[in-house]
């Protein structure tokens, strides 16, 4: 073994167990199912051997399975607490449920940036040797996302009165509960991103169930208990932090080879999270390049949820009387977008790798695709052929007077889905222009919205039309920079 070699080694056997499990992370960013157990610290786990996006379709819905059906349930598991809560709350309460959600949903979704951002500084390390460095950065970078979430949580409580009058909310424990919710699902992300990072399917695929699981009980028991659409925040604050708990354990667990050792839980280095740490500032153009990326994909990927959400807080605005039932036409559309985020857990790495392979990752593009197309097929023709039945069975009869708007918004949304999955593969591969795309999107969907005043269908029609925009736009960039990359394949480039 050589001196720097016997040196590495000395330093991982006098790190303390947390930090060896937590900080552990190498380059391995790929979903693929995780058939030979990779040693902590490893380098990225690419098999030179393999071509890529040459593997079969049948293996790519094998990798793609677990959280497929993961998301399978958990939709499900959401569909029952969508009935249960619309027959627990009256319309009104159940439209004001659905803006604390709508909130949560936006500023949550930069949670899935912090995935990005890993995967392509982890790889972007790889590249120019220094996988060494990713044990410590990630353990820092835990403890700072810890700390900042905590600091959040006490401001946000604090001041949620303010917050409360500044939102047009009655109640200030729902703000603040649905905000700390959105911060712990960020921190949350993280671990999510060490599980894909060790191919660890079966426990991100548990991690999404007891998330759902947990926030459909506590939802539930707080809102059968009178605590309204407070309470209903509450509940998915619980589950988060639930969660949030759970995919450390499964994290930890993972990276430690199955067990965990005496002093796995131990805190440490908190103090030296804060201090500057010379050797993980690369250079500059390296810690600008990440920056940017961080900023990109969070900007992106709140912009998709402002797509997915912002008829509602507006038409919640502008006709409170038909928010509730708007808003069941909306829960019932919007469940396709959430297996879309889902799915692009599984695209996000395995373009990230390919691409740096010099390939490209359309089979797996095909993949999410297909299983997509399933949920969304079925409900379209649902939605086309018994629109109110179906409000009426899933919700109640209250709650059928916007089902008009039902078909245009499932077109909308399944337009939507198929954005999100470009949008993640892009980001995947650096291409920072989305954003360019997603912002000018969301800008065009909230001004239309806003023109409609509220009215359901007019609102659906016009989100259906601008989603339409924003797909072609960025189909075509996709199509252009899969022209090239097609090119250079061709040509025998990397």
């Amino acid at each position: 073994m050589s001196d720097p070699e016997a040196a590495e080694a000395a330093e991982a056997a006098e790190a303390p167990a947390a930090e060896v499990v937590v900080e552990s992370v190498p380059a391995a960013m790929s979903l693929a199912p995780n058939a030979v157990g990779p040693n902590l610290g490893a380098e990225l786990i690419i098999d030179t051997e393999v071509k890529p996006g040459v593997e079969s379709m049948r293996s790519g819905l094998l990798q793609a399975g677990p959280l497929a059906i993961a998301g399978v349930v958990a939709n499900g598991a959401s569909v029952i607490l969508t009935i249960a809560l619309a027959r627990l709350l009256n319309p009104h309460s159940y439209g004001v449920l659905n803006q604390l959600t709508g909130l949560f949903l936006i500023l949550s979704m930069p949670g899935s940036a912090v995935v990005v951002a890993v995967v392509r500084r982890v790889t972007l390390w790889h590249e120019d040797g220094s996988g060494h460095l990713v044990r410590r950065w990630a353990g820092r970078v835990h403890r700072q996302c810890t700390m900042l979430v905590l600091m959040w949580a006490v401001i946000v409580f604090v001041s949620r009165h303010g917050i409360a009058v500044l939102l047009r909310q009655q109640s200030g424990i729902g703000i603040a509960a649905i905000l700390t919710a959105a911060a712990f699902f960020v921190l949350l992300c993280l671990d999510r991103g060490l599980l894909q990072a060790h191919r660890s399917y079966k426990p991100l695929a548990v991690n999404l169930l007891v998330e759902v699981g947990v926030r459909v009980v506590a939802v539930l028991i707080l809102v059968a208990a009178g605590f309204g659409p407070s309470g209903a925040a509450v509940g998915i604050l619980i589950g988060e932090v639930v969660a949030a708990g759970h995919a450390r354990y499964a994290a930890v667990r993972a990276w430690s080879g199955g067990g965990l050792g005496p002093r796995v839980w131990v805190a440490t280095g908190w103090v030296a999270a804060v201090r500057p740490d010379p050797q993980l500032g690369g250079a500059s153009a390296e810690r600008r390049s990440v920056g940017v990326d961080l900023v990109v994909a969070s900007v992106s990927l709140s912009m998709v949820a402002v797509l997915q959400n912002i008829d509602v807080l507006v038409v919640g605005r502008d006709n409170p009387t038909h928010s509730g039932a708007y808003a069941a036409v909306s829960v019932t559309s919007k469940a396709i977008v959430f297996g879309a985020v889902v799915l692009g857990g599984y695209l996000l790495p395995e373009a990230a790798i390919r691409w740096r392979q010099g390939g490209h990752a359309l089979r797996q593009l095909a993949v999410v695709l297909v299983l997509l197309a399933i949920p969304s097929v079925f409900l379209l023709v649902v939605a086309l052929a018994a629109p109110e039945v179906l409000l009426q069975l899933v919700f109640h009869h209250a709650y059928t007077s916007a089902a008009n708007a039902l078909v245009p918004l499932v077109l909308a949304m399944i337009l939507l889905s198929v954005s999100v999955v470009l949008t993640m593969y892009l980001l995947a591969v650096g291409r920072r222009w989305v954003a360019g795309v997603l912002v000018g999107g969301a800008i065009a969907l909230t001004l239309a919205v806003v023109a409609t005043h509220g009215a359901p269908r007019a609102t659906a029609l016009v989100d259906l039309a601008v989603q339409a925009g924003v797909l072609a736009v960025i189909g075509v960039g996709f199509a252009v920079v899969h022209w090239i990359r097609l090119g250079h394949v061709r040509a025998g480039l990397t």
